[in-house]
């Protein structure tokens, strides 16, 4: 039996609505909307249409919106001046600064520079400590976004085995973090992890994000499990994931397609980040 359809546009575009609901609360009780400053460095071309997707979303959600783009030759000291301003504008309720950026910076000591109550990426050290305690606060978009779509596919997941390929900062190691939050039982794999198709073979939820194209094959997933598929992939014949999506689809329960999957969610959750950050700063004394 064919896979169930897990539709992320639907899913994004009900988180985004609720968004909006949230914006004009806000609005109606501090008379100011929440406010995002993205920062990109440089003129690569698939940042700079993440970027502007992720302002277009604030404008049309009522979040304010300010972009911030600096030449590729720009210094380090330069992102460093701008991500101070920002971090003491009362109107900037949340900071993102794309990655990558040049050769010549360190993302992760210019993201590390946010201020944490400002961190709707969720990378700065104080969100990422915040979540391996288990404690609340802003996390990562792209994983908070699969958690939403495990909840919508109808995943029971505690006491679940969960797999998940790949360990990046980014993903990876938060994806886990907040698997384990809902008592799952996780597995986190890397490049170097012995016989990966086995280990796989093993989840009852499997979630790629390595970046190889339609590398998860029908033969490394359990009949029933369901996949979640974080990767984008450019072929030739256009965009695809992780997954090996037409044969897998014969073998799991549930499966998000690529593109249309967990894309959408990842601005979705990202503005969620952003009010939640606003009504943080908004209440005296508020902790994340």
């Amino acid at each position: 039996m064919a896979a169930s359809i897990i539709d992320g546009k639907a899913v994004a575009a009900r988180v985004r609505a609720e968004v909006a609901t949230e914006v004009e609360r806000f609005v109606a009780e501090f008379g100011r909307a929440p406010g995002l400053a993205t920062i990109l460095v440089g003129d690569d071309p698939a940042s700079a249409v993440y970027v502007n997707g992720k302002q277009k979303a604030s404008a049309e959600v009522g979040i304010q919106g300010f972009d911030h783009r600096l030449p590729a030759d720009a210094s380090e000291d330069e992102v460093i001046a701008l991500i101070e301003r920002l971090n003491a504008d009362d109107d900037v309720s949340g900071i993102l600064c794309q990655l990558p950026v040049p050769d010549h910076m360190d993302g992760v000591k210019l993201t590390g520079l946010i201020d944490p109550y400002k961190d709707v990426d969720g990378l700065t050290p104080l969100s990422a400590g915040y979540l391996a305690l288990g404690r609340e606060g802003l996390r990562p978009s792209t994983p908070e976004g699969v958690m939403i779509l495990l909840d919508e596919a109808g995943a029971q997941l505690e006491g679940a085995e969960a797999v998940v390929i790949g360990r990046s900062n980014l993903f990876g190691k938060p994806m886990a973090q907040l698997l384990l939050k809902s008592n799952a039982t996780v597995t986190t794999c890397h490049s170097r992890t012995r016989d990966l198709p086995g280990v796989c073979r093993r989840a009852d939820v499997l979630i790629a994000a390595v970046g190889r194209a339609r590398m998860v094959k029908a033969d490394w997933v359990k009949p029933g499990a369901i996949v979640i598929d974080v990767g984008t992939n450019r072929l030739e014949d256009g965009l695809s994931g992780d997954v090996a999506f037409d044969e897998v689809s014969d073998v799991a329960s549930a499966i998000t397609p690529v593109p249309g999957g967990v894309g959408p969610m990842t601005i979705a959750c990202l503005l969620r980040n952003t009010v939640k950050a606003a009504r943080l700063a908004a209440h005296s004394g508020a902790t994340v």
